[in-house]
């Protein structure tokens, strides 16, 4: 199993102004599975990939990454797991813009030392980049800045993509392109997708479905063969 989530729980504040966003959710996700995390504002689905991602600490529980609990790691350790195990891909692209299209893409495999351009090069025009790599970020369309963020992120060979919102800002046939070309290109890499959305459309192309409710886990779903 990539992936272990064991009673996670957060707490903001101290005492009398704490506040509870999470409370003891627990899911696993295989190598190369799929998991949508759903769930109304508030309930806590953000937080969970922030906590994953090691950007926040959680106040009980652990995170299982092939086996290593990295909730315990400081955080230069959690920069090494972002950089060579976790990637990550936002509703806001967070592209550089003054570096090109192909900067952008070769960005972080270079700071894991995975830069292989033949690979970022396959990436671009598997993602319908290839006519663009000299542009800069201003000069593309939203979904195109898009395809640029995940084409970044798969550069780097993560074995596991946390994907908060990736289409939240798109109209609904560029969203679907775009998820079509993620699962895709992921699947390919043999990378596993843990994906926070608010569409039900979309959370039915995944492996598993998991919705969040008051920071509890309140539906766990299998909608695919090969899921968990």
């Amino acid at each position: 199993m990539l992936l272990q989530v064991r009673q996670l729980s957060k707490t903001y504040g101290q005492e009398a102004m704490a506040q509870q966003v999470l409370r003891d959710v627990t899911f696993d996700l295989q190598a190369g599975g799929t998991l949508a995390l759903e769930g109304e504002s508030g309930s806590g689905k953000s937080t969970v990939l922030h906590l994953i991602a090691g950007l926040d600490k959680p106040s009980g529980g652990q995170i299982l990454l092939d086996g290593r609990d990295i909730t315990v790691l400081g955080d230069a350790e959690s920069a090494e797991v972002r950089r060579g195990t976790v990637g990550l891909v936002f509703q806001q692209f967070n592209l550089i813009p003054s570096l090109t299209v192909a900067a952008n893409i070769a960005f972080h495999a270079r700071l894991s030392q995975k830069h292989d351009p033949e690979h970022a090069e396959y990436l671009a025009h598997k993602l319908g980049l290839g006519d663009h790599l000299q542009k800069y970020p201003e000069a593309l369309s939203g979904g195109q800045q898009q395809r640029v963020a995940i084409a970044r992120t798969l550069a780097a060979v993560p074995r596991l993509i946390l994907a908060d919102e990736p289409t939240g800002n798109l109209d609904e046939a560029s969203a679907d392109r775009v998820l079509d070309l993620l699962l895709e290109t992921a699947s390919e890499a043999g990378s596993a997708v843990l994906m926070v959305t608010h569409s039900a459309r979309q959370a039915a192309r995944m492996g598993n479905r998991l919705t969040l409710s008051a920071g509890q886990t309140v539906v766990r779903e299998r909608l695919k063969a090969g899921g968990t």
